[in-house]
């Protein structure tokens, strides 16, 4: 099979799949892994996908749909990181704080460690937790519940009710999707129960979404845009689509 062939393959399964792995192309083409590697970037050149540890996912992935953990951790890895760094701007020591689970929230949880000797962190995230146990003066409280083993979180009647208890000082809130029409949207109905509660509870709420989430839908509304204090993303927002937003009354923080 020609380069060109492969290349015109490894588009239309990304198109169905969104996400790929060499090793599965490997086997697909019979050939080896540095093959596959300058297919890989080739393409990710031509801006037909973005590749990630271990393989490429779509450049735009579908957040209508339940991604897995392990795609999501990979994607956007410098957006996430990137916001991280700005989120960190709106918190001041010994703060109470929500982070509900996420990949975004988790990159957030490692940037507070570097900045912040003492808080208290409320998560429903098993990697948040640990990423924060090592911090000898942060006050973690786990919500209890029914761990879902595919999120690594935890949901269900008694998570909602063990976050009712608490009331942070700040809700840094995650999501799949937000369009002003929609509203912010997620999936996962366990998770979004478990955010919602969060969000009734916390004194005040930021959201946290890299730039590929604006203008998309995903399964569940959480609440409208102006539910929350203020969007913080990524520097490659699209300009005029913050315009946009700041003309109906939504600050998105970038920068």
């Amino acid at each position: 099979m020609f380069a060109q062939q492969r290349h015109e393959a490894i588009v239309r399964k990304l198109e169905r799949d969104k996400s790929i792995k060499a090793s599965e192309l490997m086997e697909l083409f019979g050939v080896s892994f540095e093959t596959i590697r300058r297919d890989l970037e080739y393409l990710e050149g031509e801006g037909l996908l973005k590749r990630v540890h271990g393989g490429a996912i779509s450049n735009r992935l579908d957040y209508s749909r339940e991604i897995p953990l392990t795609v999501r951790e990979s994607a956007y890895r410098k957006q996430k990181a990137e916001l991280a760094e700005i989120a960190c701007r709106y918190v001041t020591e010994g703060q109470s704080i929500a982070l509900d689970v996420s990949t975004t929230n988790t990159e957030f949880a490692h940037a507070l460690k570097a900045k912040f000797e003492r808080l208290t962190i409320i998560t429903n995230s098993l990697p948040i937790a640990n990423a924060l146990v090592t911090m000898p003066h942060y006050t973690i409280v786990l919500i209890g519940g029914v761990i879902h083993n595919a999120e690594q979180s935890v949901i269900g009647d008694l998570a909602e009710q063990f976050a009712q208890r608490f009331h942070p000082d700040l809700f840094f809130m995650s999501m799949s999707g937000v369009t002003l029409a929609e509203g912010i949207t997620d999936y996962g109905i366990g998770e979004i129960q478990v955010k919602k509660t969060m969000l009734r509870c916390a004194k005040r709420t930021i959201a946290l979404a890299d730039s590929s989430k604006f203008d998309c839908v995903s399964l569940t509304k959480i609440c409208g845009c102006g539910d929350v204090e203020r969007f913080v993303t990524d520097s490659g927002i699209d300009r005029g689509l913050v315009e946009r937003y700041a003309r109906s009354g939504i600050e998105i923080v970038y920068e």
